[in-house]
Order: C-alpha cells, then structure tokens, then sequence
C-alpha cells in the first residue's frame, strides 16, 4: 500500500513521524529534566518540616498532634521505637517506615512504594536523628513522590504543543511538497497531451535552477528529438513512396503503350526498359531494407578486417566504368562486419562512378590510431555547406540528378550509419579532384 502513496503523501507521512519522534524525545527530556527539579525541591521542603519537628523535640515541646499543611504527613519515634507524635493525616496509622539513618550522617531519605502506612502510593521518606539525653530519636517526614508526568498542566502542555507541531509539521509538509511538486504535475499534464501529430508543444520550464527544471529541459530536448525523428520518419516514407512510385509508374507506361499497340511494339525494348525499372526498384527495396537493419540496431558480426584487402576484392569483382587508382598500404587492420564495410565501401564506389568524370582514386593508411580509407572522384566535388546534407536519407543534389538519376538517395546515408555503428566517421572533405569521401575506423586493439 504504501508504494501506491503519492510521493506527496509518503513525505508528509515521513516528516510527521521524524516530528512524532523528536517531540516524543523533547517531551521525555523535559518530564525527566523537570520531575527530577520538582522531586530535588519536594525532598528539601520535606527536610525542612522535619527540622523543623526536630527543633520541638529538642526544646521537649512535641504535641500529639503536628500540624504541618506543607507535606503529608510527620512521625516522631522515641528510641524504643514507640510513636510519640503524629501529623493529623498519620493518627492511627503505623510506622511510616523502619530505616535510620547511617551513622556518619544525621538524616537519610528513599522512595517507599506500597508501605503500610501508604499502601497505595510511592512516597519520599526522610529520616531525621536527633540526639537527646535518653537516646536517639527519629523524626519520619513524608510526602507523595512527584509522578512521571509532574502535573497534569506541564503534561497536557506539553502533548497540546506536540499535537500542535506535528499538524503544523504535516500541513506545512503536505503545502511545500505540493508547490515544489507542482512543475511536475505540469510537466505531466502538457506531457500527456503531446501526441505524435503534435509534438510543437514543449513542457513549461520553472525559473528557478534546480533538479526540476533539469527534468523540464531534458524532456523538452526529448521532445526535440522526437519531433525530428517523427519529421524524418514522415519525409522518409513521403520519399520512399515516392521513389517506389518511380519505377512502378515507368513500367505501367511501358506496358499501357505496348499493350495500345501491340503490333508496332518493340518489345525487346520494352522489356529491357521494364528490367531497367526492376533494378530500380530493386536496389531501392535493398537500401530500405538495410536502413531497417541498421536502425533496428542488428549487432554486427566483428571480426578482423584487412582494409586494404577488402578494398582489393570489392574493386577486382566490379566492372570497371571508370579508371580506378589504387593506394593500399597493407596491414591496416579494424575490427568490424566484412560484410556491412564492404556495403559502406560499394556505396562510396557507386557514388564516386557516378560522378566522376573519368577516374578515381582509393586509398587506405593509417592516421592518428585510426585506419583511413578515402574514395575521390575528379567529377565536380561537394560544395562545404552540402558536405552533411548529402548524407541525409533520399537526398541528391541537383547535379546528381542532372547527370545519373540511378541512385537511391541512400547509399550515403547507409554508409555513414554503418560507420558509425563501427565506431568511426565518414565525412567529406577538401580536396584538389573532386568529391573525397574518408572513413576512419578504430586500429584493432587501439582508439580511433
């Protein structure tokens, strides 16, 4: 029960029993403090109406009956042990009580319970010797022991101001936690209106700097992040539909004007121009498809990879559309999926041939701990304010759409994922040719 309590309730719970027990603890420490103050000056007042029936023994004026309105009750006992004189509340009664006096002091006293004479209470008994010449005398002076709680005004006193502490306490508690709870309610409720369709909104942040206000802005940059993602998931299917529709439109042509003239159609042209639309499609449908992989965060399968033979194998097993110069420093080892690499590095190849103007140069090598591996075409090169944006899903410059439209759009933005989930970078930079595209990834056993 008590973790379904709102954090409001648990601290004032909390606050009202650390308040319960220090007002317990304050409480206790007066009625000790005080009762052993009033039970010291009780026992002095009792001496001093024994002195006082001592000096009536001493002058042989002791009346039957004391009267002492200041304690509860007074006994003189000669020394054969016979009550002599009594205090109106003792007539009748028996000896208050049998102790005496050690011999190196005059007077002693001690708590009695449940004597004879005051069966039903606790009492202070002082014993007072006074010498005369028949022997030793004794004088019993008495009166009820202070209680535990003194009197009931200190007592009530005391539990009234607890009460009134402890209420305070959860009041004040219940208020403060309330208002410094209430940016949290708030952030609640803006946050439990934000839908997928509308993430504009943002979560109002406190003025004051502290853990709250840390949570607002947090969950504000949140809501910036999921906004972008929602808003480059939605460009993305807008793209992806429309360059699916592409090709499906171009073969549905083909087909309707040769289907409209089935005579005249050159159908072997049609044909390759419904294949050439196929591989269109196809190697969209496979971008998607690894897009899907990587961001799905499939772990991939490290192994050791040798970039310069990698390097060697992807440009030996490709048809050659442009000349290829080759600079593969041997022994340049990263740890990493062969098989997503070689995609990173076919990418930048199919990128580099597209638009270079007649060739291309690869390179591998090591720098700063990391191993490089570059791809430069001579074609026209990135300008520096588009050197991020081509990595972007779907995008292509309009260069790139002028001289090949054969690309997905993806290729580059695939390849920088796959570096990344590699620990590495792909980025674009300066060059003399044309577009130079570098990837550095960490040396085995070493940080990139």
């Amino acid at each position: 029960m008590w973790h379904s309590w709102s954090v409001r309730a648990r601290l004032t719970v909390i606050a009202s029993i650390v308040m319960v027990l220090l007002c317990t603890a304050a409480t206790v420490f007066v009625l000790v403090a005080v009762r052993g103050t009033a039970e010291k000056y009780k026992t002095e007042e009792i001496v001093a109406s024994a002195v006082r029936v001592s000096y009536l023994v001493r002058r042989e004026r002791l009346p039957p009956v004391i009267l002492d309105e200041d304690i509860s009750g007074v006994q003189v006992v000669n020394p054969r042990g016979q009550i002599v004189s009594t205090s109106s509340e003792l007539v009748g009664r028996p000896r208050i009580a049998a102790f005496r006096p050690n011999e190196a002091s005059a007077q002693d006293h001690k708590v009695l319970c449940r004597s004879s004479a005051f069966p039903e209470r606790c009492m202070i008994v002082v014993a007072l010797r006074v010498p005369q010449p028949d022997g030793q005398w004794l004088v019993y002076a008495t009166d009820a022991q202070v209680p535990w709680y003194v009197n009931r005004q200190l007592f009530s006193a005391l539990i009234g101001s607890s009460l009134l502490l402890i209420l305070l306490t959860a009041f004040g508690t219940y208020q403060t936690v309330g208002k410094a709870l209430a940016p949290v309610d708030a952030i609640a409720d803006k946050l439990a209106v934000i839908t997928t369709t509308d993430l504009g909104q943002r979560v109002p942040v406190p003025k004051f700097d502290d853990e709250i206000r840390r949570l607002a802005e947090t969950a504000n940059q949140t809501l910036d992040r999921a906004e972008l993602a929602v808003e480059q998931q939605r460009r993305f299917a807008s793209d992806a539909s429309h360059d699916l529709r592409s090709p499906l439109t171009a073969m549905r042509t083909e087909i309707e004007e040769a289907l409209l003239h089935p005579e005249a159609a050159d159908w072997p042209k049609t044909g390759d121009a419904l294949l050439e639309s196929l591989d269109r499609l196809q190697a969209l449908v496979t971008d998607l498809l690894q897009i899907a992989r990587l961001d799905a965060g499939a772990a991939p399968k490290l192994v050791a990879v040798d970039l310069a033979d990698l390097a060697a194998c992807e440009l030996d097993r490709r048809q050659r559309k442009v000349d290829v110069v080759r600079e593969l420093d041997p022994g340049v080892l990263v740890t990493g999926d062969r098989l997503r690499l070689a995609r990173l590095l076919n990418n930048l190849l199919d990128n580099g041939e597209r638009h270079a103007t007649s060739m291309m140069i690869v390179k591998v090598y090591r720098v700063d701990g990391c191993g490089a591996l570059e791809v430069v075409d001579d074609g026209a090169g990135i300008r520096a304010s588009q050197r991020e944006v081509v990595f972007e899903r779907f995008t292509r410059l309009d260069a790139a759409r002028n001289k090949d439209a054969g690309g997905t759009g993806l290729g580059l933005s695939i390849a920088r994922q796959i570096a990344e989930s590699h620990g590495g970078t792909l980025t674009i930079e300066d060059s003399t040719l044309g577009a130079r595209f570098v990837l550095r990834l960490p040396i085995t056993h070493s940080e990139c």
